[in-house]
């Protein structure tokens, strides 16, 4: 049974987990002007790849092997990897980190409406209400036609679209699949893929500064994931998942501290909005796991009085 102190544990690791992914894009928005984008994930890739497979290592789980049936969902989860790295980050080097963060909040919304149309994952009139309002509450981040309005907030939606395609792919993974495996191929495709696309935009020198700020982005990107997975063994889920939202939390703070930005109000209410939406589909997902939870446990003992 989980204890209120399990699930403490876990929110502090989801607000570590979420800080870290978000300082993570601060420090790639730190060297955009410095590096072009391919060369800075071909980079970041690297080091990441070889931390990815140090803490395999380190965890004793240095284990590759994925059965015949998932491996064209792992080619799929690369593939929808690297396209979102390309979408988020060109959005993020054109736009204010709290304003793509504010959209991004819009993917567990995404990914419940999506499981619902392609997996028929049943989803109440309550929470299909909720994913609705959220989705307006992007459209007051997005504000289509106003005069602020820019070509990258759409590529923020199309990151979402495709870390939804990701997150799928991830949820028909057999669970003969290592975990671990699976996340070393994507770093390793995503590598491939930008070194590959690398020499269309040139290369740069890399200085100190840019070094270390590469050096702390795949820190922090291995630090998010491993704390994301230690979140997944502790704590109710539907709990602990409502402080993924601290990260807009940690966007607002770094852009209003290293970028100087802070979003303008209307944006502010739509985040809010997104949040909110969000917040009430989780603790209605909780509510009727736990009426489910209970139906099942009275069964048996309905059983034993006949």
């Amino acid at each position: 049974m989980i204890s209120a102190q399990d699930n403490l544990r876990g929110a502090v690791l989801m607000m570590v987990s979420m800080a870290a992914f978000t300082f993570n894009d601060a420090f790639m928005k730190m060297i955009s002007a410095k590096l072009p984008l391919f060369q800075i994930l071909m980079l970041r890739g690297i080091l990441t790849t070889c931390l990815i497979a140090l803490v395999m290592l380190a965890m004793g789980r240095l284990r590759f092997a994925v059965p015949r049936e998932d491996r064209w969902l792992v080619f799929t989860r690369v593939v929808a990897e690297a396209a979102s790295a390309y979408f988020f980050l060109t959005a993020l080097f054109n736009m204010p980190i709290a304003n793509v963060s504010a959209i991004m909040q819009a993917l567990p919304l995404a990914i419940t409406l999506a499981a619902a149309v392609f997996f028929r994952e049943p989803v109440g009139w309550r929470r299909l209400s909720a994913i609705f309002v959220g989705f307006f509450g992007v459209m007051l981040i997005i504000r289509p036609g106003a005069e602020d309005f820019t070509i990258y907030s759409l590529y923020t939606l199309a990151a979402v679209i495709v870390v939804t395609i990701r997150d799928l792919a991830t949820r028909r993974l057999s669970a003969e699949t290592p975990s671990m495996a699976v996340t070393f191929y994507s770093s390793l495709g995503v590598t491939f893929f930008f070194a590959m696309a690398a020499p269309s935009q040139g290369w740069v020198p890399v200085d100190g500064y840019a070094a270390m700020m590469i050096a702390g982005a795949s820190v922090m990107v291995i630090g998010g994931y491993i704390c994301s997975i230690m979140v997944m063994r502790i704590g109710e889920i539907s709990f602990v998942a409502t402080f993924r939202y601290t990260s807009l939390v940690w966007a607002l703070l770094l852009g209003w501290l290293v970028f100087g930005d802070w979003p303008k109000p209307v944006t502010l209410l739509g985040a809010s909005i997104v949040i909110g939406s969000g917040v009430f589909m989780l603790l209605r997902e909780r509510q009727i796991n736990r009426r489910v939870a209970k139906a099942a446990a009275a069964r048996p003992a309905a059983g034993a009085g006949v």
